[in-house]
């Protein structure tokens, strides 16, 4: 169970990114958080796996307090939450291989981990990321010369390398088409059904929501409009997390605000 407890998120600015939002995700659940951008996705994953740390709340997960968490136990934390990010995050210059073993440095002995030193069996559990997203054929490749798709899979293979139980997406298909989006999904959503892993999925796309989520939590302006499931996000509730003046429409078969 993950547990997010009045969470605030003020920046030096004076910028209010999140504010007193408080919901719970239990395990194995898919959880869609939509909302405008700015409205405090991106925020609330990274406060998550403490990228950010919040102003004020807590993040409570297996009963363990992450915003309270230093040190060592930080570190343990993390390594049961992978992250996927919107522009990949990938080196470019370097090989697929050597990007996916990257999801392995928090399981590395620290002087090891500087000179990025793997053991076969990391070698081994690359080679099985890799072809679980079925681009085990491209590991020799530098990660430029791969699709946007394809580079989407790799930052997949590379969360998993960290075997985790929550998966944190921050808007993984905003940059692919709908075809491609759909692929990834598909990937997250067999992680989610056949591994256990909680997965958590900001998206801006409304079929896509109704598609693969189990639940669904809307934001507007830092603060918490909507939470059910996909099947009650109606075109009431949806105008209260992107606005009045928001529509339902479809753009080349996909749903957005």
């Amino acid at each position: 169970m993950l547990r997010i407890e009045h969470l605030t998120k003020v920046f030096p600015d004076g910028t209010v990114a999140l504010k007193d939002v408080s919901f719970e995700v239990k395990d194995g659940e898919f959880l869609a958080i939509i909302g405008l951008s700015g409205s405090g996705k991106s925020t609330l994953l990274r406060c998550i796996n403490r990228l950010i740390d919040p102003t004020e709340g807590r993040i409570v997960w297996d009963d363990k307090d992450i915003t309270a968490a230093s040190g060592r136990e930080l570190r343990e934390i993390r390594r049961n939450i992978g992250m996927i990010f919107q522009q990949f995050n990938l080196v470019k210059r370097s090989t697929v291989m050597t990007n996916v073993l990257s999801g392995r440095l928090g399981y590395a002995h620290p002087v090891w981990s500087l000179v990025h030193r793997f053991s076969p069996e990391d070698y081994e559990l690359a080679r099985a990321a890799l072809e679980r997203v079925g681009i085990a054929d491209k590991a020799d490749n530098r990660a430029d010369q791969l699709s946007g798709g394809q580079q989407q899979r790799v930052g997949i293979a590379r969360a998993l390398m960290q075997e985790p139980k929550i998966m944190l997406a921050d808007e993984p298909v905003a940059s692919l088409d709908p075809v491609l989006a759909h692929s990834i999904l598909q990937y997250l959503e067999t992680l989610n059904r056949e591994d256990g892993i909680t997965v958590l999925c900001s998206l801006h796309f409304l079929d896509l929501v109704h598609r693969y989520a189990t639940r669904v939590i809307g934001l507007k302006d830092g603060e918490l409009v909507f939470e059910g499931l996909p099947s009650e996000l109606t075109a009431d509730r949806f105008k209260e997390v992107y606005g009045e003046e928001a529509e339902m429409v479809t753009v080349g078969g996909t749903m957005s605000a």
